[in-house]
Parts: C-alpha cells; sequence; structure tokens
C-alpha cells in the first residue's frame, strides 16, 4: 500500500518487490521485444505509411514514460509493513463508508495510490476530496469532505480494515 508525502512513496514490501519486477522486465525482455517489432517493421519499407511502425514506437513510447514513472517511485519508496489492525483510516485500509449517517447507503473502497488501481476493489487517492476527509479517522467517526460542486458531503466510516492484496 502507498501514501505519497513530499516525493517519498511508502509501499509494502510486497508492492515494493511487485513494482521492482515490473521495472525489471519493461527494462529487459520487453525493450528486446519492441525494439524486434520496430526492426522488423521498419524493414517493410516507407515508413511515412507503416502503421505497424509507427504503432510499435508508440508503444515504445508508453513503455519509457512507464520505466521512467517507476524508476523515481522506487528511487522515493520508503519500504514498511502494512498499516495495523487498528481501526485508523490510512492509505493500505479497506474503509467502508455511509453516506449521511444511512447504514442501507455505503460504498467500500481501498485508499491507496493509483499503482493499486488495478484491483478488485474501487481505489480512491489518499489525496482524493474524500481520501483527504476519512484519512486519520477512526470506525464511528464522521468525516466531512468537498463535492465537486463545492457543497460539503459527510460520511460516518463503518469500518477500515488492513488490504490483504
Amino acid at each position: 500500500m502507498t501514501q505519497t508525502s513530499d516525493n517519498v512513496t511508502w509501499l509494502t514490501p510486497e508492492a515494493y518487490n511487485q513494482l521492482k519486477a515490473e521495472l525489471e522486465y519493461l527494462s529487459g525482455p520487453a525493450r528486446t521485444e519492441i525494439s524486434v517489432k520496430i526492426a522488423a517493421a521498419r524493414e517493410e519499407g516507407d515508413l511515412r505509411e507503416n502503421g505497424g511502425y509507427h504503432a510499435a514506437k508508440e508503444e515504445q513510447g508508453k513503455m519509457e514514460l512507464r520505466v521512467r514513472q517507476l524508476t523515481q517511485l522506487l528511487e522515493h519508496a520508503k519500504v514498511g509493513e502494512a498499516p495495523a489492525d487498528d481501526g485508523v483510516v490510512e492509505p493500505g485500509m479497506v474503509v467502508t463508508i455511509a453516506f449521511d449517517g444511512d447504514p442501507d447507503d455505503t460504498v467500500t473502497f481501498l485508499l491507496a495510490s493509483r499503482e493499486y488501481a488495478s484491483t478488485d476493489i474501487e481505489t480512491y487517492s489518499p489525496q482524493s476530496p474524500l481520501g483527504t476527509g476519512v484519512n486519520g479517522k477512526r470506525v464511528g467517526d464522521d468525516a466531512e469532505y468537498e463535492l465537486p460542486n463545492g457543497k460539503k458531503a459527510t460520511v460516518k466510516i463503518i469500518s477500515a480494515k488492513p488490504y490483504q492484496g
């Protein structure tokens, strides 16, 4: 799980290892694969009208951007353990909230960075309005956050448990 603070990203050992493995793949085998694709497309002739070549170059650009993102993220990472199961909302927790205190109108989400957006649970950034509102609150507390229209909304923290991905 992650929490970003002044260019420092807190990661669990599992998250760090997962991101490091992705970086190693993109920096090694994936680079070789894309180079082969580009070379094969280049051999097809006129590059101005070669869709395969342009697609491979675009894929290469996206991959290199991800390599830079991962490199920066891992350079500034602090590795620690998952948050304690103490009922305090913090990054790395699966949080259930009730809107306006209505126990039947609930939402459950993971409070984490976008690196976890591929999980099977909805993910909210700790820097999002809702994330900022609930971060640091305890189970049973009310939390207020600002809606996109500028109005305030209140939610009650129903549960907060460490994510078990």
